[in-house]
C-alpha cells in the first residue's frame, strides 16, 4: 500500500464525505424524532388512503397485513429515500473517480507517471470508498441512537438488531459501489460512468417498489438491489439476512474484480 497515495485519496474525499456524513447524521436524528409521531397517526391514514398501506409497504418491500408493528414502523428509518440517495450518491460518486474521473479531467496521465501501479491506484481507490462508506453509515448510526430515547419502548430495535441492520445497509453500499468501480473501468467520460450507474440503481429501486405493488413484476424483484436489503424483516424475525448478505457482496466482489482487470488491461491516455 503506497501511503502517499492513500493520503492523497482521502485528501480528495474527504470534504464531500464529510458533509455527506453530517447530513445522514442530522437526517437519523430527524427521521428517529418524527417516525413516533407519525405513527401514532398511521391507523387513521391508512383507513382514508388506502393507497398510503400499499406504497409504505413497497418501501419497506415486505407485507403487514392489517397489523403493524410499531418496529416495522420505526424501519422506515433506513429505507428512507433520502437516506438512501445520500448513501448512493456517496458511492456513485467515489466509485467513478478513477480510471473515469481521473481520464475526464486530463490527469491520469500524470497520476499514472508517478511511481505507482494501476493495481495500486486502483484498489487504493476501493479503500477509501470502503472506509468512507463505513463511517457514513457509522454517523448515521450514532445519529440515530442519540434521538433514540425519544422513540417508544416499542419501536427502539435493541443494538444487536440494529447493527445487523447496518451491516446489511454496508453490502447494499458496496453493491452499488461494485458496480460504480466496474463502469467506470469502461468508461472515459465520468458524467457517462455517473449516468450508467445512476440509472441501473433507479431501475433497481423501482423495481423492487413495483414489485411490492404489481403481481406480475415480483418474478423479476431478484433483479433489484433493494430485494436483498430489508430492515423490516430483519426487526420482525431478528435473524441475519446472510442469503442476502452473501449476494450482495457477491455483486460487490464481482463489479470490483472486473473492474480491476479491466483498469489493468485497456488504454489509458489523455494525449
Amino acid at each position: 500500500m503506497n501511503i502517499g497515495l492513500l493520503g492523497k485519496t482521502l485528501r480528495e474525499v474527504r470534504l464531500g464525505t464529510a458533509m455527506i456524513a453530517l447530513g445522514l447524521f442530522g437526517v437519523n436524528i430527524l427521521l428517529t424524532v418524527l417516525i413516533p409521531k407519525v405513527e401514532e397517526n398511521m391507523g387513521r391514514v391508512f383507513d382514508r388512503i388506502p393507497l398510503a398501506k400499499t406504497m409504505l409497504q413497497a418501501l419497506l418491500g415486505t407485507e403487514f397485513g392489517d397489523n403493524m408493528t410499531a418496529q416495522a414502523m420505526s424501519a422506515v428509518l433506513w429505507v428512507h429515500p433520502i437516506v438512501l440517495a445520500l448513501l448512493w450518491y456517496h458511492a456513485i460518486s467515489v466509485s467513478t473517480r478513477f480510471p473515469a474521473g481521473e481520464t475526464e479531467r486530463a490527469t491520469v496521465d500524470f497520476l499514472l507517471g508517478l511511481p505507482v501501479s494501476r493495481w495500486q491506484v486502483y484498489w487504493t481507490e476501493v479503500l477509501v470508498f470502503i472506509s468512507t462508506g463505513v463511517v457514513l453509515i457509522a454517523t448515521g448510526f450514532i445519529g440515530h441512537r442519540l434521538a433514540s430515547p425519544a422513540m417508544p419502548e416499542d419501536m427502539r430495535p435493541d443494538a444487536m438488531t440494529s447493527l445487523m441492520i447496518m451491516s446489511n445497509m454496508l453490502c447494499v453500499y458496496l453493491a452499488v459501489g461494485g458496480i460504480g468501480f466496474c463502469v467506470s473501468s469502461f468508461q472515459s467520460k465520468r458524467g457517462h460512468a455517473i449516468a450508467i450507474v445512476f440509472a441501473i440503481v433507479l431501475v433497481s429501486f423501482l423495481l423492487n417498489f413495483a414489485a411490492q405493488l404489481w403481481d406480475e413484476v415480483k418474478p423479476f424483484a431478484f433483479l433489484g438491489i433493494l430485494q436483498y436489503y430489508r430492515p423490516a424483516v430483519i426487526m420482525g424475525n431478528g435473524e441475519y439476512p446472510i442469503g442476502d448478505v452473501l449476494v450482495l457482496l457477491g455483486i460487490a466482489t464481482v463489479g470490483l474484480v472486473a473492474g480491476s482487470q479491466t483498469t489493468s488491461h485497456r488504454s489509458i491516455c489523455t494525449t
